[in-house]
């Protein structure tokens, strides 16, 4: 329990857990920590959702640095068609100094390999930015990697200030204000790259603009009204224990269990998506509800995190606008 690797009777619990869900259609996704430092439990997951998911549709998705990608890990990833996502900060500079390996040594080559050899193999990997305060400066040359990369898709995304950013803010973190002008110059740059004939979609434009063009949006967690959280996603953390979602794992990995649900050994699921924890979450992000929000002309394109809000200002209600969510 200690080494921070969920067991294999863990995972069959959680399985067990998520398939008491009414939903046809699932979708299970490995993080980390880096989850293919526990590939036999990922494997063995797959293997046991798929012998007792019934009617489901399950569909697999792997978030990874991809460090530890080997012959043997792409061939299952191939077989069992299962997603696969990375982390790609930027050019050379800035993802090396955002994810260096553990003693300093550099990953950003190691990464455009993996890649590089997924794609060989036929398999799609997609790529999602964290913004640091060392990214700031660079918005030209982090969207140049993705389009030098022939990566056609890129995700700006704030750093959240929580679990291992929370106690480093001071140093990698920045003002709201600060990321707007970085998104703004990044989706400039953006635009005229496709003008020019290349073909590269931001993330956050392409959700927001099906909100407002097509008045429908992709079902994405944090732009939700109410969030995402217990009723459209569960972490189940290594130890069995059960959360709304990541940022709540996060915030209990900090000490504070308040989005704790529950445990796969002692929970049913009927209680938990009936829990008062569950209500709380949702009555804290129905924006049509809240007082700052309700009267917004941008609320039908906005979202609200009662988790980043009980970290930040210690209440689950937002008590001012323009945060980070």
């Amino acid at each position: 329990m200690n080494s921070g690797k969920m067991t294999l009777e863990i995972a069959e619990k959680a399985v067990d857990f998520a398939l008491q869900s009414p939903c046809k259609n699932l979708t299970f996704e490995f993080q980390g920590g880096e989850p293919l430092l526990n590939f036999d439990t990922l494997k063995y997951i797959v293997e046991y959702a798929d012998a007792h998911k019934g009617e489901r549709h399950i569909d697999y998705t792997l978030v990874s640095n991809l460090t530890y990608l080997d012959k043997e890990i792409l061939r299952y990833i191939k077989e069992k068609n299962i997603g696969v996502s990375t982390s790609l900060d930027g050019h050379e500079f800035i993802h090396n100094a955002n994810r260096p390996f553990r003693g300093g040594g550099k990953t950003y080559n190691l990464v455009i390999e993996k890649i590089n050899l997924l794609r060989k193999n036929g398999i799609y990997v997609g790529a999602i930015q964290t913004t640091s305060r060392n990214s700031l400066a660079f918005a030209k040359e982090i969207v140049d990697a993705y389009v030098n990369n022939k990566l056609e898709y890129i995700f700006i995304r704030p750093l959240t200030p929580l679990g291992c950013a929370s106690y480093k803010w001071k140093q990698i973190g920045y003002d709201p204000e600060q990321f707007v002008d970085f998104y703004k110059n990044c989706l400039e740059y953006i635009v005229d790259i496709n003008k020019k004939g290349k073909r590269l979609v931001e993330g956050h434009a392409a959700i927001l603009l099906k909100k407002i063009l097509e008045v429908s949006g992709e079902n994405y967690m944090e732009l939700r009204s109410p969030c995402g959280g217990t009723i459209g996603q569960i972490a189940y953390y290594y130890d069995g224990d059960i959360y709304t979602c990541d940022e709540g794992r996060m915030l209990g990995e900090m000490g504070n269990d308040s989005f704790k649900l529950g445990n796969v050994f002692k929970s049913k699921y009927e209680d938990v998506i009936c829990s008062e924890k569950c209500k709380a979450v949702m009555s804290a992000s129905f924006i049509e509800a809240l007082p700052e929000c309700c009267d917004c002309v941008y609320h039908p394109y906005c979202g609200n995190c009662p988790v980043l809000n009980l970290a930040l200002n210690q209440d689950i209600y937002p008590r001012t606008v323009n945060n980070y969510k």
